[in-house]
């Protein structure tokens, strides 16, 4: 579609946001969100007027002389972006309809305000330090990885490995929803997965609606939740030292759980919810795209990013973050050495042997059972992966 200083241009449902350098431009049609520097909101509030294409572009020369302007090329840029609903009179095709869905509405702004509000918040502060101060006093309270072989059957183990795991996701989750819902905002969950790691995910894209300081209450939440069980496992295990060995047990595999999934928080090269706050903070959102560029310099196995772009002053983030993202590496690797490889070794030294007894051998159908659980785990993982690549297909 050609356009021309003679169009008629008529902008899509738009609202926007304010932000910390440039401001966030909001679809309501689709519900999608754009982060766009100054000049181009004022094009759009001007646009938005039915302003005059070329006195416009001449306005916006005069306040921006540093800045090289070109408005048609920046319509293009809104017609790319589904932000143009019609042209000349004539409606743009293919236009998107919103995939956003509000599964929890019936949950009412105050059950969320409850848990989040200025006290709470403190609290989970709190909480977050007592727990280190624990570890410290009680050193023998920090996972091990033999926390997770409770029973002599694997399959016991990890059935209540995997249910304890879901448990406690869901209450990780149910902390963002809640934070979500206090706002009154719309949210879903849906399925995805963190490198090996299957994971449910908290639908926050309606937290561009917020200032940047209230959307890291949203991104902590999960986190703020993580601590509200820690704290509560590692104080059941010091008042009841002398419980029986399942009960002490079960708190050992949650606190093993949580401790590992808080590492993983670190781990900027995913997008975790501590990776959100940074960038929230930062005021920088392409991070992790901007780094891989930066870091291609010297990593050329990283792959490219092509629809990004640095803006002005994000250079040092940039480079700050790059660091972030080689420790978060790092980090994943010495929880792969000091848990995964050692549990992983017991596993199969019990596993193996035991598929070679006979079948009526009630331990050979343990570790099929095992064999079976690994198998669900994996299909879940091709699930996320397939979905994740056919909608960067479809991008």
């Amino acid at each position: 579609m050609e356009i021309s200083y003679d169009s008629q241009i008529k902008l899509s449902q738009i609202a926007i946001h304010i932000d910390k350098k440039n401001s966030i431009v909001e679809n309501s049609d689709t519900g999608e969100y754009f982060e766009i520097p100054e000049p181009g909101i004022i094009a759009i509030e001007g646009l938005q007027s039915n302003m005059d294409l070329k006195e416009l572009e001449a306005s916006l020369k005069k306040r921006f002389p540093e800045e090289d302007i070109d408005l048609l090329d920046f319509i293009d840029q809104l017609l790319e972006l589904g932000l143009v609903s019609e042209v000349d009179g004539v409606e743009v095709a293919d236009r998107a309809v919103s995939g956003s869905s509000d599964k929890f509405s019936w949950l009412p702004a105050r059950a969320g305000k409850f848990f989040f509000n200025r006290i709470s918040t403190r609290v989970y502060m709190l909480l977050f330090f007592f727990n280190i101060i624990i570890f410290s006093i009680k050193p023998e309270l920090f996972p091990n990885y033999k926390d997770i072989f409770l029973f002599d059957s694997l399959m016991l183990n990890i059935l209540l490995m995997m249910g304890l795991s879901l448990l406690l996701i869901v209450v990780h989750e149910l902390g963002h929803v809640l934070a979500v819902r206090s706002y009154g905002l719309p949210t879903s969950l849906g399925i995805s997965h963190r490198l090996f790691l299957v994971v449910f995910e908290t639908d926050m894209t309606h937290a561009w609606r917020l200032p940047a300081r209230e959307r890291n209450v949203l991104y902590l939440a999960g986190m703020c939740f993580d601590n509200v069980v820690l704290f509560v496992a590692l104080i059941a295990q010091i008042a009841f030292p002398e419980a029986s060995s399942l009960f002490p047990g079960i708190l050992a595999i949650a606190v093993l759980d949580i401790v590992i999934k808080m590492i993983y928080q670190c781990c900027f090269y995913m997008k975790t919810d501590l990776y959100y706050v940074f960038e929230n903070t930062t005021g920088c959102y392409n991070l992790m795209e901007n780094s891989k560029v930066y870091l291609r310099k010297w990593l050329p196995f990283l792959p490219a990013e092509k629809h990004t772009e640095m803006f002005e002053g994000e250079v040092k983030i940039v480079r700050l973050y790059s660091i972030f993202y080689l420790t978060g590496v790092l980090l994943t690797l010495g929880v792969f050495i000091g848990y995964g490889i050692p549990q992983m070794v017991y596993a199969y030294s019990q596993l193996l042997p035991n598929l070679l007894r006979p079948v009526s051998d009630p331990y050979f159908w343990d570790s099929f059972a095992v064999l079976f659980q690994i198998l669900i785990v994996l299909s879940l993982l091709l699930y996320s992966w397939t979905r994740k690549y056919k909608q960067r297909a479809h991008s």
